[in-house]
């Protein structure tokens, strides 16, 4: 048996997705994961179209955005179409493993059972429903050609050990403004969600705020 509460509450839903990808590890719920499950969940009814994120490493950010938001995405809407990229290939595709075996997860099946993996395509770093859904992971520079998204979210998009380095900032948001933001299927109603933390000026979420049209 599974609670009902899992299917209409996302912070319900994180807790239970941080426990199936971490059964040995202690969850504890904080204030800033409330905060940031709402303004998620605002994104999901099309409330907020462009939202950043800030906050520090270790604070469950990658699993609550890159992980269990996508999940929740495709548990309320097994059509949707999702690209998740951070600044590491390998890291996206790690973030886009859990996010599957939450979907797989006994209870998530229990509760969302239109939405199911498709057995032609179900690749490490993308999977796709039997509604044609999917989660596309990819990373900072690399190829999106021939993909679009009706959510966008960029989890990391700078290596902390290159943020010094203009060159690699700059390759970060030069492929963010020509490449990226580009892969919307509806640049009006689709949704752009940035998470990451601040270690420079001018990073992307500076470049972004900046913005004489600002509408994040």
């Amino acid at each position: 048996f599974f609670s009902p509460l899992l299917k209409n509450n996302f912070p319900a839903f994180l807790h239970k997705a941080f426990k199936t990808i971490n059964p040995a590890r202690a969850y504890i719920h904080n204030w800033h994961l409330k905060i940031i499950a709402s303004y998620l969940e605002k994104v999901r009814q099309g409330q907020i179209k462009r939202l950043i994120i800030n906050m520090p490493p270790r604070a469950l950010k990658s699993v609550c955005v890159s992980v269990a938001f996508p999940a929740w995405l495709l548990a309320h809407n097994p059509a949707i179409r999702i690209i998740v990229a951070s600044y590491c290939q390998t890291l996206s595709v790690k973030h886009s493993l859990d996010c599957r075996f939450v979907i797989n997860s006994p209870w998530y099946q229990s509760l969302f059972k239109k939405t199911k993996l498709s057995r032609l395509h179900n690749q490490k770093s993308k999977f796709l429903t039997t509604e044609n859904g999917f989660r596309f992971a990819t990373s900072i520079g690399g190829s999106t050609t021939g993909e679009g998204g009706d959510v966008l979210i960029i989890d990391d998009p700078h290596n902390p050990t290159y943020i010094y380095s203009e060159k690699m900032r700059y390759k970060a948001i030069e492929w963010y403004e020509q490449t990226f933001a580009s892969r919307l299927n509806d640049q009006n109603n689709g949704a752009i969600i940035l998470v990451m933390q601040r270690l420079h000026e001018h990073d992307l979420t500076g470049h972004l705020l900046s913005k004489a049209n600002n509408s994040w």
